[in-house]
């Protein structure tokens, strides 16, 4: 029988240059370590409490993909212009932490650290992770 363990995660999603998106879709999932934002925002999801899976430390998920947007009005883009649509080379980086785990301070450090106007990161409800015994 397996046990488990009450965890939460937190998901940023991070622009980065599309040099580096491509060489992430080329199988190069290093060039993630080597691009300026991903690598600031990584450092920090690095950061304990979050990716603590007892023998394996610092462990952050990484998915591929685009994020698409519209600058309203009031808007600082760092990237297009207000009331065009833009697209931008995206990677989204999850760490999981113990639901019980104080992580306010580095949730202040993301939204620092974060160069948009407007950060996209979540914070999800506790649920349960399955462990080996």
């Amino acid at each position: 029988m397996s046990e488990s363990r009450w965890v939460r995660d937190i998901r940023v999603y991070c622009p980065v240059a599309p040099a580096t998106l491509a060489a992430m879709i080329a199988g190069q999932a290093a060039a993630v370590e080597d691009d300026p934002t991903a690598a600031a925002l990584l450092a920090i999801l690095r950061t304990p409490p979050l990716g603590d899976f007892g023998r394996y430390r610092e462990v952050v998920e990484l998915a591929l993909g685009y994020e698409g947007f519209r600058p309203g009005e009031g808007a600082v883009p760092t990237l297009g212009a207000v009331g065009q649509s833009s697209w931008s080379p995206t990677v989204i980086l999850t760490a999981i932490y113990d639901a019980e785990a104080d992580v306010s301070a580095l949730t202040d450090t993301l939204l620092a650290a974060h160069p948009w106007d407007v950060p996209v990161i979540a914070l999800s409800e506790p649920y349960q992770l399955l462990v080996r015994r």
